[in-house]
C-alpha cells in the first residue's frame, strides 16, 4: 500500500467525515407516537483511486489520473401505520457530489460505491420526479403466527423486496462496490411504480414484484418505457449453527430492450441464487451465483460472488465486523470480456447510531479488444454513517 495514497486519503477525506458526524448530532431517531416515526440514514463516503495504466474510453486515448472524490447521501424515512395490519411508507433521497461516480473520472463500469448520488436522486427514471424515492402503503393479512400475506403498491424499490442477501445487501453498512451489494448481471430496478406480493408461511417465502419503469436506460430514439417482472422463492433453516437464507429468484422484463445491432427489441431475464449462512457466534458465509439471457445488448451475463462476515464477538465488540468479498463477472455481448472486484473492510461502531467503515477494493476491467486497454486500480475508502 503506498504512503502517498494513505496520506491524501486521510488529510482530505477524515476532515469532512468528521465533519458530517458533528453536524448530525445523536438525536436524530425519533418516534413521534405508536403509529407515526422517523427514521433514515446518512452517510459521507470518501474514496482515493489508485489507478495502474490509462485506457481508451470512446475509441480515443484518455488520461484518466489516479484521485479521490467524496459525497455525502442523506435518506429520511417516514413512516405511518394506523393499524397493526397497515403501514403507510415515504423514503427521500438527498446527495451532495458524485464521488468517483463523477462523469469521466473512472475507466470502470462498475461503480465503486454502488448508492444513490447527487444526480441519480434527479429525474428519476426519466419521470420528471427529483428526490422521493419510494412511496408506498402495505396491507398484511395474518391467518398466523406463521402465515401471513403482505400486499404494497406505490412507488417501490424491487431491492427491498429480491436479490436480498444478508450479509452483501447494504452499501451504507456492509460492501460499497456495485457488484457486492446486487447482481448486475440481472436487471432489479428501483424507484418506479409498482406492486409486490409478499407470502410467508413458516420457513417458506414466495415474494413476486412487478414494476411499470419510466426508461430502459438507453439513449434518443430507443429509451422507452418498461416492465419488470421478478419472483423469488426464500428458505429459511436453523441447523444448529445459526440462521441460513436460501433464495432463487427469477427475473425478466417485456421486450423493449435493443440487441446488439439495434435492429429488434428483446426482453431481458435471468436466474440468481443467493444464499447466506451463519456459523456459530463468529463466521458467515454468503453466496450469489446468476446467469443471464443475452438477445439483448448487455455488458454482463454472468456472476460468481461470495466471501465471508467475521462479527466483533471474535474481540469483545458484537457490533462490529469484517467483510470480505470477491465478485467475477463474465462479459456478455458488448467489449467487456469479464471483471473482478475483491473488497474488505471494517466497520467500527461509534454507537447504536454511528459507524465509522475502512474499504479497501481492488477492482480490474478485461476488455475483449486488447487496444481498448484493461484498466485495474485500488480503491481506498472511508464511509461514516448514522443510522436512526
Amino acid at each position: 500500500m503506498k504512503m502517498r495514497v494513505i496520506k491524501k486519503l486521510c488529510l482530505s477525506g477524515l476532515p469532512a467525515i468528521c465533519g458530517m458526524l458533528l453536524t448530525v448530532g445523536t438525536g436524530l431517531a425519533y418516534e413521534i407516537n405508536d403509529k407515526f416515526s422517523v427514521g433514515g440514514v446518512i452517510a459521507g463516503i470518501w474514496q482515493y483511486m489508485d489507478l495502474s495504466d490509462s485506457p481508451f474510453y470512446d475509441g480515443e486515448e484518455t488520461k484518466y489520473e489516479s484521485q479521490g472524490r467524496g459525497l455525502l447521501a442523506f435518506q429520511p424515512e417516514f413512516s405511518f401505520t394506523p393499524t397493526e395490519n397497515d403501514e403507510l411508507f415515504a423514503k427521500f433521497g438527498f446527495g451532495a457530489g458524485n464521488g468517483l461516480m463523477e462523469g469521466g473520472i473512472s475507466p470502470f463500469l462498475l461503480a465503486a460505491w454502488g448508492g444513490d448520488t447527487e444526480e441519480g436522486v434527479k429525474d428519476i427514471n426519466g419521470r420528471g420526479r427529483d428526490y422521493l424515492l419510494t412511496a408506498w402503503y402495505k396491507h398484511t393479512f395474518k391467518f398466523s403466527d406463521d402465515h401471513k400475506l403482505g400486499l404494497t403498491g406505490g412507488i417501490i424499490d424491487s431491492t427491498d423486496y429480491i436479490d436480498d442477501n444478508t450479509f452483501a445487501n447494504d452499501e451504507y453498512t456492509q460492501f460499497m462496490n456495485q457488484a457486492l451489494v446486487n447482481g448486475p448481471h440481472c436487471f432489479v430496478p428501483s424507484y418506479d411504480l409498482g406492486g409486490v406480493v409478499e407470502w410467508e408461511i413458516g420457513s417458506f417465502s414466495v415474494r413476486g414484484v412487478t414494476m411499470a419503469v419510466g426508461s430502459n436506460g438507453e439513449e434518443g430514439e430507443f429509451e422507452e418505457p418498461y416492465n419488470f417482472f421478478g419472483l423469488q422463492f426464500g428458505y429459511k433453516a436453523d441447523f444448529g449453527m445459526g440462521e441460513g437464507n436460501y433464495r432463487l429468484l427469477i427475473d425478466t422484463t417485456s421486450g423493449d430492450f435493443s440487441n446488439v445491432a439495434g435492429t429488434k427489441k428483446e426482453r431481458l431475464g435471468a436466474l440468481t441464487l443467493s444464499f447466506d449462512q451463519q456459523f456459530g457466534e463468529i463466521l458467515g458465509a454468503w453466496l450469489r451465483f446468476g446467469w443471464g439471457e443475452d438477445k439483448t445488448a448487455i455488458d454482463y451475463k454472468d456472476i460468481y460472488s461470495g466471501g465471508l462476515n467475521i462479527r466483533g464477538n471474535l474481540w469483545g465488540r458484537e457490533q462490529d465486523n469484517i467483510g470480505i468479498g470477491y465478485a467475477h463477472l463474465r462479459g456478455g455481448n458488448l467489449d467487456i470480456n469479464n471483471t473482478d472486484v475483491f473488497e474488505i473492510y471494517g466497520r467500527f461502531a461509534l454507537n447504536d447510531i454511528f459507524a465509522i467503515t475502512g474499504d479497501i477494493q481492488y477492482m480490474k476491467d478485461s476488455y475483449k479488444d486488447a487496444t481498448h486497454g484493461d484498466p485495474s486500480a485500488w480503491v481506498f475508502g472511508l464511509r461514516a454513517t448514522a443510522q436512526f
